[in-house]
């Protein structure tokens, strides 16, 4: 071995003892007399200490020849150090080396490997095994680990098993766009790489395992985000004989494990919201609920008024944002620009300031005199200093706009910390939208169709099964997603196991009975031969990592992502084959 102990292990204990540890130089100073040496590896720093006069000259001029990043072995006495550092674990102690060994020189790297480093994203991302060498990503990644390792221990505890899935599967038309691999012994064919192991899990419930995880690697070819990879992670689960409370209460648990045993944090019973509530009051399926700030709809209200943006809105709804009247011009004026930005889409914004005096003025008081004002104030438990935001138009584009802004105001006003966690369930979600859009990837290629809002294989709630036939936007799905602090950490859903149900939800999806069976006659065969009762959810683990881990992007959780374009500048990849692989696949590339 090159070491017989860690860069973070010495201790005081250890003083008096000769010592091997190896690493990387992170710094040295040099001060003529005394020459100082400190030695990083993942697991800490250790100071090396050369006393010039006293060290033989092969130690010095070795010294003294390192530059950052050399990788060294050094072996020597631990002594007890004479100015202490508590910033450091090792700090009590030092070595005065007897040898010094080069086992690797390094350039000077392209930024500095620090916690506070100056590499910005690109540059960190191309040289990113550098970047792993910083305490920051190293501490990420060490989170990663601890939360899989903890949920394989809580997972096995109740009798699931870790089943490994296939990652060369069959495309889809469902869901976002594949991944697709070309075979290369059967041409003109391909295989899709896994956006989920959904199917298969399924047959192992078919199969009799009748609880089954896997942490596992799946892949959509779509646009990116600070929340979204090409390749990602899933907490993936399937349990059968079972119904909607016996998964929620299982993986309420899991998450409340995590929080405890990875965070030392208690998280309280998760409440549950319906997601016809959800849009009610917050304007999104995956609302915080860290503070309140909730919609009220005020259509009945302000109408009648000869404000013409009010009588022709299809909704009028407002929040009310506490403590916020002494806002300035200025910074209303900021909230009206920032609401009428493209991504937000609404054309203006009305407000009315409770003065602490008990006062309303608003921005609107040509059409509304304080009696009026007043009605708007005790509809939204509106007091004094508090400030009203006002939004008005068509309902869904009204709703969202009014989401977003809800959120800012949270920001502005300090109320969405990072430290604090808000976990709660949405159910009831409807089972399928339509869309009057015609989506080439997708089947069929005139007109709309109904889309499945999870996926084809979700349940829909017994009591509704019969609206079906006359009304299918009406029926609620046996969904559930858990959304923690605005984010939507995970999802799933009771699954159709009666193959004549299924066949109905193929249809409405638009698939013939050819196309269903070409697609899925897997999945609908085995349904012959006994199907469970069963049904999942998976959490994405990027996304987990990185909201228990305070960042706002899953990026710094991954070992290697990709950026924003897909791309993974250090290997740049994706990039071109040869042509003789192209050729032994049949693909001919258009010119």
């Amino acid at each position: 071995m090159l070491r017989s102990h860690t860069c973070g292990e010495l201790r005081i204990n250890h003083v008096g003892q000769t010592v091997t540890i190896s690493g990387w130089v992170q710094g040295i100073r040099d001060k003529g007399s005394l020459l100082w040496i400190d030695l990083r590896d993942r697991y800490g720093i250790t100071q090396i200490t050369i006393e010039t006069e006293n060290a033989s000259k092969d130690i010095v001029d070795i010294a003294r020849s390192l530059g950052r990043e050399f990788v060294i072995s050094v072996s020597g006495k631990v002594v007890e150090r004479y100015s202490k550092s508590d910033k450091l674990e090792t700090g009590d102690i030092e070595i005065n080396p007897d040898k010094i060994t080069i086992l690797n020189t390094a350039i000077i790297p392209p930024f500095t490997i620090e916690d506070e480093t100056d590499g910005g994203d690109d540059l960190r991302m191309k040289y990113r095994y550098l970047d792993l060498r910083r305490n920051p990503v190293r501490k990420n990644l060490e989170l990663r680990h601890r939360l899989a390792i903890e949920t394989r221990n809580y997972l096995d505890k109740l009798n699931f098993l870790e089943v490994e899935t296939p990652v060369l599967i069959k495309s889809t038309p469902e869901g976002a766009r594949d991944f697709v691999v070309p075979s290369r012994m059967n041409p003109g064919e391909f295989y899709a790489l896994p956006q989920s192991p959904q199917t298969f899990k399924q047959l192992l419930m078919v199969g009799g395992f009748d609880r089954y995880y896997q942490i596992v690697k799946c892949f959509r070819d779509e646009d990116l985000r600070a929340d979204r990879q090409p390749e990602f992670t899933q907490i993936d689960c399937e349990m059968a004989f079972v119904e909607q409370e016996d998964i929620l209460n299982t993986f309420e648990g899991l998450v409340r494990s995590l929080f405890k045993t990875v965070k030392g944090i208690d998280i309280p019973t998760l409440s549950r919201m319906t997601y016809a509530d959800a849009m009610k009051y917050y304007g999104n399926d995956k609302p915080d609920i860290r503070f309140e700030m909730k919609f009220v709809e005020l259509n009945n209200i302000v109408k009648g008024q000869n404000f013409k943006v009010f009588d022709d809105a299809q909704l009028v709804v407002g929040i009310c944002a506490k403590g916020a009247a002494e806002y300035t011009r200025k910074q209303l004026d900021e909230l009206t620009e920032f609401v009428k930005r493209p991504q937000i889409g609404a054309t203006g914004l009305v407000y009315a300031r409770y003065n602490s005096d008990g006062t309303i003025k608003s921005s609107v008081d040509k059409f509304y005199n304080e009696e009026e004002l007043k009605k708007w104030a005790a509809a939204m438990n509106a007091q004094a200093g508090d400030l009203i935001l006002i939004l008005a138009g068509e309902e869904n584009k009204t709703r969202k706009a009014m989401s977003e802004l809800r959120l800012e105001m949270g920001n502005r006003l300090g109320l969405r910390d990072k430290n604090t966690f808000a976990c709660h369930w949405i159910i009831d979600f409807p089972l399928l939208e339509f869309s009057e859009e015609v989506d080439s990837t997708s089947i069929g290629e005139t007109g709309g169709r109904w889309h499945a809002k999870h996926h084809p294989f979700t349940s829909p709630k017994p009591e509704d099964i019969a609206l079906l036939d006359s009304d299918p936007g009406a029926v609620r799905a046996n969904a559930y997603d858990l959304v923690i602090n605005g984010v939507e950490i995970g999802g799933g859903s009771i699954r159709i196991h009666d193959k004549n149900l299924q066949a109905k939800m193929f249809s409405l999806l638009g698939f013939t009975k050819e196309e269903a069976q070409a697609q899925f006659g897997f999945l609908m065969n085995a349904f012959e031969y006994g199907a469970p009762p069963h049904g999942g959810l998976a959490f994405g683990f990027d996304r987990l990592c990185s909201l228990i881990g305070g960042a706002d992007v899953i990026r710094d959780f991954i070992a290697f992502p990709k950026n924003n374009s897909g791309r993974d500048v250090m290997i740049n990849s994706p990039s071109p084959i040869a042509q003789a692989q192209l050729d032994e696949l049949a693909i001919a590339l258009k010119k």
